[in-house]
């Protein structure tokens, strides 16, 4: 696997991902905008809009029809959060030309597929269609309810939510559901224009051959395009220590409670300079050899899972668990000692080498799947090194058990969010 970057125009880049592994091409379009309360609805909106109608694709009937004529290509959107910033992504995989029945130019043609979508939307009058907007509407609602009704990631949500009060770090990635019901075809418009004007754009393709005139074509598109302010995706704020932990307790008709912890990382970046910390994160709460796992949870039950995750870039450490109630407070303690004792430099040959081996394991198994090669580069948009899985894999096993300790000193709890269930009257 081979990796070139090339330079489209102002603010926006390419990223060819040679793997000869697959038999399809994956164009993945990547829009990075800062997170804005009062636009990250609609902007979340976007990908999902334009992804199922067009100005040449008015209905979705006819669009999966040109989807079924190029051997059932897949039109895949989302809507995620890096570190400060939104991700808009919409992208299509096709089978490779060779494979191809009557020769059939399929990349090509879904290509232009995809970029007729994001440049030629279906609207009137400056604004979207208001059946298509209720639609995706409805959609962006019920997912958000679906996130409320799965507690576990709604007590993740309420700790950074808590967490980051006075950041934009803590904006919903696809707002609340007050924010979508005030989206109309007209400031939707809006925020597409806004989109192809200020964010900054990234262009992927994982293949085994450059699809000829992408970038060239992709180029030509934006020249049309009056590309002002233009996101600086460098900018990501990192977690300050808390001077005092901040503990929210909120009480619902739930019979799993549900601790979820927030902690400062001393170091932040998604890049190799915090493989220390990807490794510590690991250790302290990661595989089945973790600190948390094989203490907290077999070996003193206090749980029924308990795992630590890093947002590097963020410089953000979360333990999340699921407990009973009355042993939110001994679990909280429970935590807190394996962390202390990560940081006292009480770490096994076992639990250093199983993690690095792990840790490793599952960055190679990035290449099992195209998609998961392209997520890899696009939520490493500002790393200062660009690295493959396999690279990042070999720096991290340089990383020392006296990195490991230290990395770990540089977590501090900053916040502590509680669910439990409601107190019987």
């Amino acid at each position: 696997m081979s990796v070139s970057k090339f330079e489209i125009s102002n603010g926006a880049q390419g990223l060819f991902v040679k793997n000869s592994r697959f038999k399809t091409t994956l164009v993945s379009v990547n829009f990075y905008l800062p997170l804005n309360k009062d636009k990250v609805a609609r902007y979340a909106l976007l990908p999902f809009i334009l992804t199922t109608c067009g100005k040449d694709y008015p209905s979705f009937r006819k669009l999966n029809f040109k989807l079924s004529k190029l051997y059932g290509a897949e039109l895949t959107a989302s809507a995620e959060k890096i570190g400060d910033y939104q991700l808009l992504k919409m992208s299509v995989s096709v089978i490779g030309d060779k494979y191809a029945l009557d020769g059939e130019i399929l990349t090509q043609e879904a290509i232009e597929l995809l970029t007729s979508l994001i440049f030629e939307p279906k609207v009137q009058d400056n604004s979207f269609f208001k059946e298509d907007v209720e639609r995706e509407k409805r959609k962006a609602i019920e997912h958000i309810k679906g996130e409320y009704s799965e507690k576990r990631v709604y007590a993740k949500n309420r700790l950074i939510e808590e967490m980051y009060k006075n950041d934009c770090y803590g904006v919903p990635k696809c707002g609340t559901i007050e924010d979508v019901e005030a989206i109309d075809g007209d400031n939707l418009f809006s925020a597409w224009q806004e989109m192809l004007q200020n964010a900054f754009i990234r262009v992927n393709v994982v293949s085994n051959s450059m699809p000829k005139g992408l970038f060239d074509s992709i180029g030509e598109k934006l020249s049309a395009v009056e590309r002002n302010n233009i996101t600086d995706i460098s900018n990501t704020i990192p977690t300050k220590p808390a001077n005092e932990v901040n503990t929210i307790t909120e009480r619902t008709e739930i019979n799993q409670g549900k601790l979820v912890m927030g902690f400062s990382l001393q170091k932040f970046g998604g890049d190799v300079s915090t493989a220390d910390s990807f490794v510590a994160t690991d250790i302290f709460g990661g595989g089945p050899y973790s600190k948390l796992f094989s203490n907290v949870r077999e070996k003193m039950s206090l749980c029924y899972y308990c795992a630590a995750r890093s947002v590097r870039v963020k410089g953000l450490v979360t333990v999340e668990s699921g407990i009973e109630a009355v042993n939110a407070e001994k679990a909280q303690k429970a935590i807190l000692e394996q962390l202390k004792s990560l940081q006292d430099g009480n770490l096994s040959d076992d639990e250093f080498n199983s993690s690095i081996l792990g840790l490793c394991d599952s960055l190679k198994s990035y290449n099992d799947r195209s998609e998961a090669i392209e997520l890899w580069y696009s939520t490493r948009i500002s790393d200062k090194e660009l690295l493959s899985p396999e690279e990042f894999a070999e720096k991290v096993k340089l990383v020392t058990k006296d990195d490991v300790i230290k990395a770990a000193n540089g977590i501090k709890l900053h916040t502590v969010f509680l669910l439990l269930p409601e107190v019987d009257k």
